[in-house]
C-alpha cells in the first residue's frame, strides 16, 4: 500500500506517495519546476542544482526537488501538512545563480548549433534566467569525442548533467561514456576513446538537454519550426514503437520516439531512428513489365494489363504478404486471391504460427508485463537484435532482481543470463540446469522466430506452451515481421505454409516479401517500394508506398493494433497499397467491395473484430498447440544484420555503413605473424 501523504506545494493541498521526490509531486500538483539531469526513467544525479525549491521551516537554502522525497520532509508546527515553495523570492534568486552558473562556459552557439529552437537551455534561460553576466575570464573548451557515424559531439556545450552518460550505463547497458575530473576539469569522455557499441545509442541525443549531443546524419539539414509533424509507427521490428515522423516538404528529415508507456517508453533503437535515408534510395517510382527479358518502363494501365492478363490465364494465384504490409494491403490480397481461387501466405520464412490461434501465435503476455516478472525464459530470440528496446526493458527487469533464462546459441545481451542450453531438449531440463520459472514468482516465457522457423517449430511451441502452463508463467511470441500478427489476424495463411501456397501456383503476387526467394516458373507480380530482391524476381512491377507514405494498421508483437498516419508521398508514380490492389481487381473484372480506406476498414473490421481496439492489447484466450518431439538441433536466430533486416534499411547508406562497423568490431584482432 502506498504511504499517503499531505503536502502543500504554492498553497495548494494534495495528497501523494510519500515516496515520491518533491519535483514528481511538484508535477502531480500542475506545477513546472525546470530541470537539467533529472529525467523519470534514469536514476537522480542531483548535480545540476536547476530544480531547487523552498522547503518551509526546513534550512535557510534552497533544496533540490529531484533528491529530496515527501516522507523526508517535517509537518508544521501546528501538525499541518510542510510547505513547499516554487517560485519565492530564495527559490528565484537560486535558479538566476544556477543559471549564471551553467553559462559562464557555454558558447554562444545558438545560430548554428543544431538544437537551436528545441533546447531546453534555451527555454530556460529565457524563463528562470538573468539577462547580463558577471563573467569576463576566457570561456573553457574541451576536446569533441568521436562516438560513431550516429551521434555528433560539441563538448564545450556540454553542461555536465550526466544524463547520456546514466542512458547509456543503466538502459544501453554499455560502459563506455563517463565523467573525469573535478572543477572546471570535469568533462564527460568516452572510455580509451572507443566509439558507442549500442543498438539504443541515438537516443542520448534526445536525452541531451543542450546542443553537446546531436544527430550526425541530420545535422544542419533542417530547424524544427521548419519541420511538419506526424505521429505515426515503426516497422523496423514487431514492437511498434511509437515514432514522430519529421518532414520537409516531400522529403522524411528525421524520426524521433513518442513516448508510450506500454511499448517502447520513450526510446527507439538506431535503426528505426535513422533509417530515414533508406526512403530516398533504390524508390521504385514507376511501373515496370519484363519484355525479352529485360524490365522496360511502363504506364500504370499497361503493368496492371500485363497483370491481369497474366492472373486471368493461371490455374492458380498464391499471394505472398510480406514482412512490411499494413493489415489494409494484407486483407485487400487476401481477399482478391481467395476469391480467385488461390492461396494466400504471410509465414514467408515458415514460421509454425498457429492460424486462427491468437494466443499461439501472439501468446497472453503485454510488454509491460516484463516490468513485473521475477524470472524470464527466452527461447530461440536474441532480443538485443530482434527487439533492442523490448532487450532494455529486460535489461530494467534484471536490474530489479528478474532472473533470466536462454535457450539458443549464447549471445551478446545487455545483463547477466543463465544458459540453459541451445535447443529443444534443454526445454525439459529447466530445474535440472537451475533455473526455475515457477520458485521464482510472476514469470514469462518469450518465444522467438528462431525456435518456430524451422521443420519442427510447431513441436517446440505445443513444449513452450506446455512449459508456461505448467509453471503459470505468461506467455508472448516476440515476432521480427511488423505486418506479421496483423497479417495472422486476417486469416492470409495457407494450411501447409509457404510450400503449400506455391506448390502448382503459375502466378505469384508478392506483396513487398523480400526475405526468401521465388523458385523459377511462375510468372511474379510484385508490389512494393524498393527494387530490392523481389523486384530482381518480377515479371510486372507495381511501385507501392512505403510505412511513411501510406495511413496503415499494424498490429504488434503482443497483438496490440496501432495507426501508422501519412506523414508525405510515395514518390512519382508510386500509390497507396490498397489502392493498387483494388484497381487490378477492377481491372479483373472481380472488383473489390470498397472504394476508400474507411470502407476497407469497416470490411476489415467485419472480418476480424480485434483490430477495432486501436492502441489496445485484447485478452486471448489460452489454447494451447500440442506439444510434440523437436529435433535435436540448436535454435538459430531470426536476425542475423541487426541494421540490414529489411528492404529499407538495405537501401540505406547508414545502416550499410553501422552494418560493417558492426561487423568489424566482432571480428577478433589477429597478431602479426
Amino acid at each position: 500500500m502506498p504511504d499517503l501523504r499531505k503536502i502543500n506545494i504554492d498553497g495548494k493541498e494534495i495528497e501523494v506517495d510519500g515516496a515520491m521526490t518533491l519535483i514528481q509531486a511538484c508535477e502531480e500538483a500542475g506545477i513546472e519546476v525546470p530541470r537539467f539531469c533529472y529525467h523519470e526513467r534514469l536514476s537522480i544525479a542531483g548535480n545540476c542544482r536547476m530544480c531547487l525549491v523552498e522547503v518551509v521551516g526546513g534550512p535557510p537554502k534552497p533544496a533540490a526537488s529531484c533528491a529530496m522525497q515527501v516522507r523526508d520532509l517535517r509537518p508544521g508546527k501546528d501538525g499541518e501538512p510542510p510547505m513547499v515553495k516554487t517560485n519565492s523570492p530564495m527559490v528565484k534568486k537560486a535558479r538566476e545563480g544556477v543559471m549564471e552558473f551553467l553559462l559562464i562556459n557555454h558558447p554562444l552557439d545558438c545560430p548554428i548549433c543544431d538544437q537551436g529552437g528545441e533546447c531546453d537551455l534555451q527555454d530556460q534561460a529565457m524563463a528562470y534566467g538573468v539577462d547580463f553576466s558577471r563573467f569576463r575570464e576566457p570561456k573553457r573548451a574541451t576536446t569533441d569525442l568521436d562516438l560513431g557515424p550516429l551521434v555528433e559531439t560539441h563538448m564545450t556545450r556540454c553542461i555536465s548533467c550526466t544524463r547520456c552518460v546514466r542512458f547509456t550505463t543503466e538502459v544501453a547497458g554499455i560502459t563506455q561514456m563517463g565523467q573525469t575530473g573535478r572543477g572546471e576539469d570535469a568533462e564527460i569522455t568516452s572510455y580509451l576513446n572507443q566509439t558507442l557499441d549500442s543498438n539504443l545509442q541515438g537516443n542520448i541525443i534526445d536525452l541531451c538537454p543542450v546542443g553537446a549531443l546531436v544527430s550526425k546524419p541530420y545535422a544542419f539539414t533542417a530547424r524544427p519550426w521548419e519541420l511538419t509533424k506526424t505521429e505515426s509507427i515503426d516497422v523496423m521490428d514487431a514492437l511498434g514503437s511509437n515514432i514522430r515522423v519529421d518532414t520537409k516538404g516531400r522529403e522524411v528529415m528525421r524520426f524521433l520516439p513518442r513516448n508510450h508507456d506500454g511499448v517502447n517508453e520513450e526510446w527507439i533503437s538506431d535503426k528505426s531512428r535513422f533509417v530515414w535515408d533508406g526512403l530516398r534510395r533504390q524508390r521504385l517510382d514507376r511501373p515496370y513489365v519484363r519484355v525479352d527479358g529485360k524490365l522496360k518502363p511502363a504506364t500504370w494501365g499497361e503493368a496492371l494489363a500485363a497483370a491481369a492478363g497474366a492472373i486471368k490465364g493461371a490455374r492458380k494465384v498464391a499471394g505472398l504478404v510480406g514482412d512490411l504490409a499494413p493489415v489494409e494491403a494484407a486483407f485487400s490480397l487476401k481477399t482478391l486471391v481467395e476469391g480467385l481461387g488461390g492461396a494466400v501466405e504471410c509465414r514467408t520464412d515458415g514460421a509454425k504460427l498457429p492460424a486462427g490461434n491468437r494466443s499461439g501465435y501472439v501468446g497472453t503476455a503485454t510488454i509491460e508485463d516484463i516490468d513485473h516478472a521475477r524470472a524470464i525464459l527466452l527461447i530461440g530470440t536474441n532480443p538485443a537484435v530482434e527487439a533492442p528496446v523490448l532487450n532494455a526493458r529486460i535489461r530494467k527487469a534484471w536490474l530489479h532482481g528478474a532472473r533470466i533464462g536462454l535457450v539458443g546459441e549464447a549471445a551478446e545481451l545487455t545483463y547477466d543470463y543463465h544458459h540453459v542450453g541451445t535447443g529443444p531438449s534443454a526445454l525439459d531440463e529447466l530445474k535440472d540446469s537451475g533455473f526455475d520459472p515457477e520458485k521464482d514468482g510472476p514469470s514469462l516465457v518469450i518465444v522467438g522466430q528462431g525456435a518456430l522457423a524451422r521443420e519442427d517449430g510447431e513441436a517446440v511451441l505445443g513444449k513452450a506452451m506446455a512449459l508456461a502452463e505448467a509453471t503459470g508463467s505468461a506467455f508472448l511470441v516476440l515476432h521480427t515481421a511488423a505486418g506479421r500478427v496483423g497479417a495472422m489476424d486476417v486469416g492470409a495463411v495457407t494450411e501447409g505454409g509457404i510450400a503449400a501456397a506455391l506448390d502448382g501456383a503459375d502466378v505469384v503476387y508478392n506483396l513487398g516479401a523480400d526475405e526468401g526467394d521465388i523458385p523459377a516458373g511462375p510468372f511474379v507480380i510484385y508490389q512494393g517500394s524498393h527494387g530490392d530482391r523481389g523486384a530482381h524476381r518480377a515479371d510486372v512491377i507495381l511501385p507501392g508506398a512505403a510505412y511513411t507514405e501510406e495511413n496503415g494498421l499494424f498490429v504488434n508483437t503482443e497483438g496490440r493494433p496501432q495507426l501508422a498516419l501519412r506523414a508525405s508521398f510515395a514518390p512519382g508514380e508510386g500509390k497507396e497499397n490498397w489502392a493498387i490492389l483494388r484497381a487490378l481487381s477492377g481491372e479483373l473484372g472481380a472488383a473489390l467491395p470498397w472504394d476508400s480506406l474507411a470502407q476497407l476498414r469497416h470490411a476489415l473490421i467485419a472480418a476480424a473484430p480485434v483490430l477495432a481496439g486501436i492502441d489496445t492489447v485484447p485478452e486471448n484466450a489460452w489454447s494451447a498447440v500440442a506439444p510434440g518431439t523437436p529435433g535435436d538441433a540448436g535454435f538459430s536466430y531470426a536476425v542475423k544484420d541487426f541494421y540490414l533486416s529489411n528492404p529499407i534499411a538495405r537501401a540505406s547508406v547508414l545502416m550499410a555503413e553501422l552494418s560493417s562497423n558492426a561487423k568489424a568490431r566482432a571480428s577478433a584482432p589477429m597478431a602479426a605473424e
